[in-house]
């Protein structure tokens, strides 16, 4: 323990977070001849080392923590851990970071031992919360105090989504899955995170710091590990959860611990805010009060392990361990990893037989002080220490190099997932320790080299997978372009392929961009909106050329899709009637509405031109100058898409003259005895149309597809009107094509001439339907069967017929005013 000079200074530099409190004790060393720093974390102690060394040289700095050693000749400063400071070495100044944490239940005692004793021999200074001002104040009397304002403003705003958090947002877990499982949403919902945590080596850390600082992904998912000074530009700390395992139990954050996370975000003059993700619910008033006032209950102890210790032997340095405290405001300590260790070792006798005297017990409790970085305190730890221990005792007194070389080269090994590599860097870093322990092995810089290239092959390789597994470095990018003002750069292969930025985003088909397959459904909106600013100079071009098209270009699909250059670009839609369905440009986020109107335009001008190609004949009679008689029956046949059953139309048919049916039929009109039809809309082409159109008009999504063949099964969930649309009417059981019907209706009247007559083959080929359906579809034309001794024989029920014109009659009869009873008054009279 240093001894100070009389008129030397103890100051307790007091504060919250953000209150510059570490950049004033390293100014204040730098200013003494000599000087020591204690660092609650490697990370620190490393990047305080960094900036000391810019200011003074390397050769004026040393840096000490549990696993690296940088010692110049002659070091003027010291930037150490906490754990590690040299208290035999007299400096001018010394300072302590966090000294709060003399309450943590885990490292405590080791801070309570820096507030006792090490001392600078002109100036001291702890650092830390406020909360510790009245247990300084009780323990060490002599301390004069200074209070740090903090520069920025902390405010809380409540609880959000992770899809809604600001950019600059820091989402804080308690546990290694938790932080992993957070880390995956974040990737899919914001592109990517980094990844910070105590498990990860600093190297890994510092290299996930870096890509945030250097703004390549805008979230951080972390543990409480950064609530420990790390600077970073944090705009807004999010809690995904306020429990956290202390070791012993699982229990709420303390209004300290919260305040100590939270207060990482707003740096220097920029305020920051704190709240919570959505699910996990709003943080308590009376502790959100508290750490936006910087108002916290004062610590009322801080944890104290015996430091004068009995190493007579095993047993006595284990009752020294458990020494109470000697003040009301010390708690004894819980067992430490260290002590753990001892009690396990103590129990076996090889090693109580080595341990005969003091040098060979203080031996012992240095061994046991090797860290288990992996935090578990596995049996496997135990075994490891007791065998390091037997080679230390033995003759040669170092480790063998053989040995060492064994155990350190199965950790050189880069293959794994993130788990794998992550316990490696732990067992690695503990043979770091053993190698900066000189007079333990041979040629201590060789095997500090190794374990630290080891290391930082690890730290790589697991940086890389944290990078891959939770970062989008794609939509990162696009995002981070995005929110300037600048114009991204896109084009467009011939094969269809988006380039936005350099990075492949997708491909366009016609108007429409799909996004790369193998994103998630966040990144696919990030690519859709990138590809929306680059591209809205190439779809108006597009659709420009797209409007000066030939009809060629153009095409019908049979799922009622308009193709342009065989890509679908729009569907159909009911229109006003059936034969004008309206053409409407399939969803697309690039198309602007001007530019979905010239689509339109185009694609209604080609459709019109097709329908009516498809459709020739029927189209020419429409327009054909024609009586009214014919007329209407044109218009039926228009409104059945070429074919109409005789009965509804009898009433325009008696109206018809001589003239008129000459007419009729120069125009390619079939009248029938059961059916009036077009035999050129029969046509597979012109049949497939129908079916298209009369499926547009009746909106069934999917169009159903036409019968094919002369006669095909009906299918029952089609309503009848679909097969009498294509030309394909029903007759019993199956839909018959209309120019097959009509043969058969012919030849069976003739057969009927006779008297009743037989379903034969020749009958049933007509139709090109199995014999036994033929009955159905005789029954449909008219035909009655009859069943005697030589089977089962078919006559036409001509009662039916003459009741069906009875019936016709009294209606018309009913409706004189109607046109077709005027229709054919007129005739009577001519």
């Amino acid at each position: 323990m240093v001894t100070p000079e009389p008129g030397s200074r103890l100051l307790a530099v007091l504060g919250p977070t953000n209150t510059g409190k570490t950049h004033l004790a390293v100014e204040r060393m730098l200013g003494h001849a000599t000087g020591m720093i204690g660092f609650p974390l490697r990370l620190l102690a490393r990047e305080n080392y960094d900036r000391a060394v810019r200011l003074k040289g390397s050769r004026a700095v040393a840096l000490i923590t549990g696993e690296e050693k940088i010692l110049p000749a002659r070091p003027r400063y010291f930037i150490c851990t906490v754990e590690s400071m040299p208290l035999d070495r007299e400096v001018d100044f010394l300072a302590v970071d966090e000294i709060q944490l003399a309450a943590d239940a885990e490292r405590g005692h080791i801070f309570t031992h820096r507030l006792f004793h090490a001392r600078g021999r002109e100036e001291t200074m702890f650092l830390g919360s406020d909360t510790i001002r009245p247990l300084i104040r009780r323990l060490i009397p002599e301390a004069r105090f200074i209070t740090r304002p903090r520069f920025s403003r902390l405010g809380y705003t409540g609880s959000k989504k992770i899809a809604r958090l600001p950019p600059r947002s820091a989402v804080i877990a308690f546990s290694v899955p938790e932080v992993y499982a957070l880390a995956e949403v974040m990737r899919r919902q914001r592109g990517g995170t980094a990844v910070v945590l105590g498990a990860l080596s600093p190297r890994t850390r510092n290299a996930q710091v870096a890509m945030y600082q250097a703004g390549e992904v805008d979230y951080l998912v972390a543990t409480d590990a950064i609530g420990m000074g790390l600077n970073m530009e944090v705009n807004h700390v999010a809690f995904s959860s306020l429990t956290k395992f202390d070791g012993l139990i699982s229990r709420r954050l303390t209004a300290p611990e919260v305040a100590q996370i939270a207060g990482r975000a707003g740096r220097y003059m920029s305020d920051g805010t704190f709240g919570t993700t959505a699910g996990l619910g709003p943080i308590e008033p009376e502790i959100v009060e508290a750490v936006e006032n910087h108002r916290f209950d004062p610590l009322d102890s801080v944890f104290w392990r015996n430091a004068s210790l009995d190493f007579s032997s095993p047993a006595a340095l284990l009752k020294s361990l458990e020494v109470g405290p000697p003040a009301a405001a010390l708690a004894r300590a819980r067992d430490g990893d260290d002590h753990l260790a001892l009690s396990g070792l103590a129990k076996d006798p090889e090693i109580k037989r080595l341990a005969a005297n003091p040098e060979a017990v203080r031996l012992l409790w240095e061994v046991c002080q090797i860290p288990d970085f992996r935090k578990i305190m596995s049996d496997a730890h135990t075994r490891l220490l007791a065998r390091i221990y037997r080679y230390l005792r033995a003759a040669e007194a170092r480790l063998p190099e053989d040995w060492a070389a064994a155990q350190i080269a199965r950790l050189d090994r880069t293959d794994g997932d993130i788990d794998t590599l992550t316990a490696r860097i732990a067992s690695i870093r503990t043979w770091t320790y053993v190698s900066y322990r000189a007079d333990w092995v041979r040629d201590p810089a060789h095997w500090q080299q190794r374990t630290r290239a080891i290391e930082d092959r690890l730290s790589d390789a697991l940086n890389q997978r944290l990078t891959q597994r939770f970062v989008d470095r794609r939509a990162t990018v696009l995002v981070q372009r995005m929110r300037g003002r600048e114009r991204l750069v896109g084009a467009v292969a011939k094969s269809g392929e988006v380039v936005v930025e350099g990075e492949y985003v997708g491909r366009l088909e016609g108007f429409r961009f799909i996004p790369d397959e193998a994103a998630e459904r966040h990144d696919a909106r990030a690519l859709t909106n990138a590809a929306r600013r680059a591209l809205r100079g190439e779809i108006a071009v597009r659709v420009r050329r797209f409007a000066d098209e030939g009809d060629a270009a153009f095409a019908l699909g049979v799922d009622g899709r308009l193709l342009w250059r065989g890509v679908p670009v729009a569907r159909l839609r009911a229109g006003n009637d059936i034969l004008t369905p309206k053409a409407e440009p399939l969803p697309s986020d690039l198309l602007e509405p001007a530019l979905r109107e010239t689509m339109r335009r185009r694609l209604a001008a080609w459709l019109e031109s097709h329908i009516a190609a498809q459709l020739e004949r029927l189209f020419r009679a429409r327009d054909c100058d024609l009586s009214g008689a014919a007329r209407g029956l044109v218009f039926q046949l228009s409104e059945g898409l070429g074919s109409v059953g005789r009965r509804p139309v009898a009433d325009q048919l008696r109206a018809l003259t001589a003239g008129d049916r000459k007419a009729l039929t120069r125009l390619g009109i079939r009248l029938g005895q059961e059916l009036i039809y077009m035999p050129a809309l029969l046509k597979p082409a012109a049949v497939e149309i129908r079916a298209l159109l009369w499926a547009v008009y009746h909106d069934f999504d999917d169009p159903p597809a036409p019968p094919g063949r002369v006669s095909a099964p009906l299918d029952e969930s089609l309503p009848a009107g679909f097969y009498a649309a294509v030309g394909y009417p029903p007759a019993g059981t199956r839909a018959v094509r209309a120019d097959r019907l009509e043969k058969l209706a012919a030849a069976a009247r003739k057969l009927s001439r006779q008297g009743p007559f037989m379903a034969t083959p020749v009958l049933a080929s007509l139709v090109e339907c199995p014999p036994g359906e033929l009955a159905g579809v005789l029954a449909a034309l008219g035909y009655r069967a009859v069943q005697d001794q030589t089977g089962v024989s078919f006559t036409r029920e001509r009662h039916r017929r003459h009741k069906g014109r009875a019936k016709r009659k009294r209606e018309a009869d009913a409706h004189a005013d109607s046109p077709f009873a005027k229709l054919r008054g007129l005739l009577i009279a001519r």
